[in-house]
């Protein structure tokens, strides 16, 4: 891996990731460039709510740049003197379930060489969703699986990974022991 800067924020719902990931972005000193994976569906008022409260949330000298499934390709449009927040891997793991497991494997690996090859400081947020009930569905379980192993690829190359928990962010490439690489 080259001298970029990736930072992976995962946690549960509501707690926090993608505060914290707006904060270490803020705190970069480099311009921020935010990418929206979620897709806005009009006719949900909560899930419209939450889109409009990331939104104020967020500087107004941020970039937004609204990617439903091209991650790769937009990593690699960024040159180094930007910051990317990438909020977040669970919406673009979602728009990407319809590709059979081939394709998503090529996905992955666009991904994985986009941020492995980046000279950009890039920080992602994604949701753990593997810590409860085990999903009823079958796409419930592809979705589940499939970020769990996105988030563990991702977090194997980070320079750092904080876990969001109890109104805390913990480092915990400070504190844990660093698994074996996965393989895609």
């Amino acid at each position: 891996m080259n001298d970029s800067n990736i930072i992976l924020v995962t946690g549960a719902a509501k707690s926090g990731k993608s505060e914290w990931a707006e904060y270490l972005s803020k705190n970069n000193h480099k311009p921020v460039i935010y990418i929206a994976t979620a897709q806005k569906i009009d006719d949900d008022e909560e899930w419209m709510l939450k889109i409009r409260q990331h939104q104020e949330r967020r500087p107004k000298n941020w970039q937004i740049w609204e990617i439903p499934v091209d991650l790769p390709l937009a990593i690699e449009q960024v040159s180094e003197n930007h910051c990317i927040l990438i909020d977040s891997l669970g919406p673009w793991v979602a728009n990407c379930l319809e590709k059979d497991e081939s394709n998503w494997q090529i996905q992955v690996e666009k991904l994985m060489f986009s941020l492995e090859n980046t000279s950009t400081d890039v920080i992602l947020v994604a949701e753990e969703t593997g810590w409860g009930v085990i999903p009823a569905y079958p796409l419930g379980r592809l979705f589940r699986n499939r970020l769990g192993e996105v988030i563990r690829l991702v977090g194997s190359i980070a320079k750092s990974v904080y876990l969001t928990v109890g109104g805390y962010a913990v480092d915990i490439t400070k504190i844990g022991v660093k698994l074996p690489s996965p393989h895609c």
